[in-house]
């Protein structure tokens, strides 16, 4: 990466309640996205595509499926015989087992193995956010300023500008204030939860925050916010590209609809910047004589004899003759057999919807889940 040491850090953790039953069993970022990919191929994939070659997954929330999908790295070709993919689960020390209790002790608790690969950077990424980004852009931006941290960050709509972490700057993008999730925000300038530092700094201010017994042991709640008030160098580093933070089921919904959209940002079919996952070797999916498929993504193994118009199906499905899928997001294993029809819906894995049944109606602006849990409404 430019010369340069550095480990990338990627939090993966998290539960995602506000995606509900997308999450009842798995990960936040291990929740499909687009067709082939899961959330966490996003990050990953720009760690690759940027020359990362030591890289930390740090898992908690239920990781089966999240480590069965990451395997050893290598579809993103991050098993080697040194440095590479390494998944950091939280573990049982001299002082009992214990959960990570924030982002920053998430770290505090791998200082062992960034310690062992001696870098002269920590990059730390979310693993639920769907985006590209060459890495190095923000290494160099945070070289040049001299800074102890850089953070990443892009204008939101005024409106969710209270989910986030939002960083007031001065006329050369130097950080003069911090404010985690305000209520009333100055401005819609919004951290991505991506952050380079140089390490000798976060090592430091990670042992303080291990000592203060008041601290949430978070980035942006703590870590951050006391850095700043040290009058450390923090600056902010302006993405322009597409990012979304797919943290509810309308979010979620709207990023799938994205890629269908001719001026979507977000370019799936850049050979220069490809987006890696796991292949599971199916067979081309089929359409029949009579099927319809319209601005639509299709995965392998699909077996077609509807109408699909404006949606993404994942692979294994099943689209019985006569029923129509409109601009919905169909996951993995799914039936939707003959005469049916389905409307602005996402559908978790391996659920049949029956002869005849109708969801939604096309011009509908709610959203329906369907789960095991039955049709969630949004």
């Amino acid at each position: 990466m430019n010369g340069r040491k550095v480990v990338a850090m990627l939090l993966a953790g998290g539960q995602g309640s506000r995606l509900k039953t997308l999450t009842k069993n798995i990960a936040k970022p291990a929740v499909p996205f687009g067709g082939k990919y899961r959330i966490i191929d996003f990050a990953l994939s720009n760690a690759t595509n940027s020359g990362i070659s030591d890289i930390g997954i740090l898992t908690q929330y239920k990781p089966y499926l999240l480590n069965t999908h990451i395997g050893n790295g290598s579809s993103w070709d991050f098993d080697r015989n040194t440095g590479g993919l390494r998944i950091l689960p939280p573990f049982t020390s001299e002082d009992g087992g214990r959960w990570y209790t924030g982002t920053a002790n998430a770290i505090y608790e791998n200082i062992d193995y960034i310690d062992e690969i001696d870098p002269e950077f920590v990059l730390i990424l979310s693993g639920d956010h769907i985006y590209k980004m060459d890495y190095n852009e923000l290494l160099e931006f945070h070289i040049e300023k001299e800074a102890d941290v850089t953070i990443a960050v892009i204008e939101v709509p005024w409106e969710e500008a209270s989910r986030f972490g939002i960083v007031n700057i001065d006329e050369n993008n130097k950080i003069v204030e911090f404010d985690e999730k305000p209520l009333n925000p100055k401005n819609n300038m919004a951290s991505m939860g991506i952050y380079i530092f140089n390490w000798t700094e976060l090592r430091r201010y990670l042992l303080l925050d291990c000592d203060d017994k008041n601290s949430n042991h978070d980035f942006g709640k703590n870590v951050l916010p006391k850095m700043l008030n040290e009058e450390k160098s923090m600056y902010a580093w302006n993405f322009k590209g597409y990012w979304k933070d797919v943290g509810t089921i309308r979010s979620y919904w709207e990023a799938n609809m994205d890629l269908l959209d001719d001026e979507n940002k977000l370019n799936l079919y850049d050979r220069g910047w490809r987006i890696y996952t796991r292949n599971r070797n199916l067979p081309p999916h089929y359409m029949a004589r009579d099927s319809v498929i319209n601005n639509s993504l299709v995965n392998e193994g699909c077996v077609i004899k509807g109408e699909i118009n404006n949606s993404i199906l994942f692979s294994n499905i099943f689209v019985g003759k006569g029923s129509k899928v409109n601009n919905s997001v169909i996951h993995s294993g799914c039936v939707i057999e003959e005469g049916s029809e389905v409307n602005n819906t996402v559908i978790t894995e391996n659920m049949v919807i029956k002869a005849g049944e109708k969801i939604g109606s096309a011009d509908d602006d709610k959203l329906y889940v369907v789960s095991d849990e039955g049709i969630l409404i949004e």
